[in-house]
């Protein structure tokens, strides 16, 4: 394997372009940044896909909020906020429809473990200052393992419902700044966007 998401990694599996690596086997290793240093936890030795196994871990509350947003336009705005699409409710179909992929996410990204949540929470607001809709995910469980997929599919299957239910009327409608808000529990201890 030459390449890692299209560009060759620093060191390691190149081993085929500058033959370092013994006998021609690809190897991953850390990449060092400052004084900790990280390992991609989906990939084996040789750099395929692996499934984390988990089981070693502690149970811990894992909490987790993720953001994004839906830049509809003025046209495509008044008539959401007038409840007047052709589909029905924009913001209530999306609400479960982010609910209900939470509760599919291992179903939808191949590597995530299938989760008990406890809690799933979404909710959409709209903005008049620049005719868009902000939508916030919360996941929650009590397992080995985090919820942030579940929170960022969350709100990924809503916005992607929000442009299904409006596509109609224009075509021109963006999701854009899916992120991960907030994150707590587990090894990693906490997470939040900016700081």
């Amino acid at each position: 394997m030459e390449s890692v998401f299209g560009e060759l990694p620093p060191d390691g599996l190149a081993s085929s372009v500058s033959g370092s690596c013994e006998n021609n086997k690809p190897h991953l290793s850390s990449r060092s940044t400052g004084e900790s240093s990280f390992e991609l936890t989906h990939t084996g030795n040789s750099g395929e896909a692996q499934m984390v196994d988990v089981s070693p871990k502690e149970s811990s509350q894992r909490n987790a909020t993720a953001v994004c947003k839906v830049i509809l336009g003025k046209k495509v705005f008044d008539l959401v906020l007038a409840n007047q699409m052709a589909k029905g409710d924009v913001l209530t179909v999306a609400k479960i429809a982010g609910i209900t992929a939470a509760k599919q996410t291992s179903n939808l990204i191949p590597l995530c473990h299938n989760i008990g949540l406890t809690h799933v929470q979404v909710d959409l607001r709209l903005n008049h200052e620049d005719f868009s809709v902000t939508i916030e995910g919360e996941a929650a469980s009590m397992g080995k393992t985090g919820v942030e997929m579940e929170a960022m599919t969350a709100v990924s299957v809503a916005g992607l419902t929000v442009y299904d239910m409006c596509k109609a009327a224009s075509k021109d409608i963006t999701i854009t700044d899916i992120r991960l808000k907030h994150k707590s529990g587990g090894k990693s201890g906490d997470y939040s966007w900016g700081q």
